[in-house]
């Protein structure tokens, strides 16, 4: 289907910018729940009990389902219709958040966060074509930046929220914030998802199979890596978990080389820029978001700040990505993505080697606050011609 304008007979200006609202508070709620339960995950512990490797099943098990189950979602999306696909993650989202607020142990809390993942997997993986088909060439470049900057600034600023939500409230309270906001999107997204039968076909044709394989595998591996320094990284029984998924993910290789509509098209990434897409997007958000959890633990542990002034301290990253992520989308404009890009990871990369020679057991936290400038600059820049690239 041929993308629409605001001047064209699909979507009005003001329906465009409703959608757009609708895929930014969606993405924001998913992207904030990747980093701020790391602000609780102690106060979690001291709640509900356990070791610290069992505590950050509350993150991994996010992780693991949203990436994949995401191919899958969006699959579902084109057979069955976004609309009602989209407001289905909208609903299980808000209802897995509430779950979490209210768990009376760690087990639910782990079984719910995993809910939430499928939830936030068909959000973001229905949030580029949603807004491909509102918007057209440099409109459809600005909507993106503004989607992209949006959703990264919330994760950057998801510590701070989550510290002051910890220190004023409860732990729990992560959690249940998402409630509001899913009820809005819910409503909002009633009034502006265009109305769509979907492209039809059996569900059952699905690559189910390969979608278990690679939650298996990526549950194996990541128990073996929390455990593995409790166990030891030699003993036998980590040795036999990473065996078990090592098996697991080359058994979903062989699947997806198999089956009709794979989880993963391992064909896409014959194409080079489709590859170089492909790592771009997942080193930055390795770098965004795990960089974001080792920042809070480097604050809270190294300099004993509280959750809240850890938070404060990340300000300048969020603020700093929040402004270059629209100058991003607007030197698309002027220059080829690719160099964009480049742009953006040479201030990141500057930024990287800055803080590492200037963290430290003493350092003043004041001194951080370039660095971290440089860093969330680097990352505006990069965030919008990466999506761009990978659309097209």
């Amino acid at each position: 289907m041929a993308p629409t304008t605001e001047t064209d007979a699909g979507p009005s200006a003001a329906r465009s910018r409703a959608l757009l609202a609708l895929v930014v508070i969606a993405t924001a709620l998913v992207v904030i729940d990747m980093t701020i339960v790391t602000i609780g995950l102690a106060d979690i512990q001291a709640d509900l009990g356990g070791t610290l490797a069992d505590i950050q099943w509350v993150v991994v098990a996010y992780m693991i389902t949203m990436g994949a189950v995401t191919q899958v979602t969006g699959t579902l999306s084109d057979r069955l219709g976004r609309r009602g696909v989209y407001l289905t993650g909208i609903a299980l989202f808000t209802l897995a958040s509430l779950a979490c607020g209210s768990t009376p142990n760690a087990l639910v809390l782990d079984f719910a966060r995993a809910v939430q993942g499928i939830g936030g997997a068909i959000l973001m993986s229905n949030a580029l074509p949603l807004l491909s088909h509102a918007y057209d060439g440099q409109r459809r470049n600005m909507a993106i930046a503004t989607w992209t900057t949006m959703s990264t600034a919330a994760g950057l600023i998801a510590p701070l929220l989550g510290g002051t939500l910890i220190d004023v409230l409860d732990w729990r309270a992560i959690f249940l914030i998402n409630l509001p906001f899913g009820i809005a999107a819910f409503a909002i997204g009633l009034r502006t998802l265009p109305r769509d039968a979907g492209s039809g076909g059996k569900i059952g044709s699905l690559d189910w199979g390969g979608t278990a394989l690679l939650i298996a595998g990526l549950a194996v591996l990541n128990f073996a890596l929390l455990r593995g320094e409790q166990q030891g990284w030699t003993a036998s029984s980590t040795l036999i978990q990473l065996a078990v998924a090592v098996a697991l993910l080359a058994a979903f290789v062989v699947v997806q080389r198999r089956v009709r509509n794979p989880t993963l098209d391992l064909q896409l990434f014959t194409k080079l820029a489709f590859t170089g897409a492909a790592f771009t997007i997942f080193m930055s958000r390795v770098l965004t978001i795990g960089g974001t959890v080792y920042f809070v633990q480097y604050f809270q542990n190294s300099l004993h700040l509280s959750p809240t002034a850890s938070g404060v301290l990340l300000a300048p990253v969020f603020i700093a990505q929040m402004a270059a992520g629209m100058l991003g989308g607007k030197m698309q404009a002027w220059l080829p993505s690719g160099h964009v890009i480049a742009i953006g990871y040479a201030c990141k990369a500057v930024g990287a080697a800055w803080m590492a020679l200037t963290f430290g057991p003493t350092t003043q936290a004041w001194s951080l606050v370039f660095p971290l400038l440089l860093w969330g600059t680097g990352g505006g820049i990069a965030g919008a011609p990466i999506f761009a690239v990978a659309m097209t």
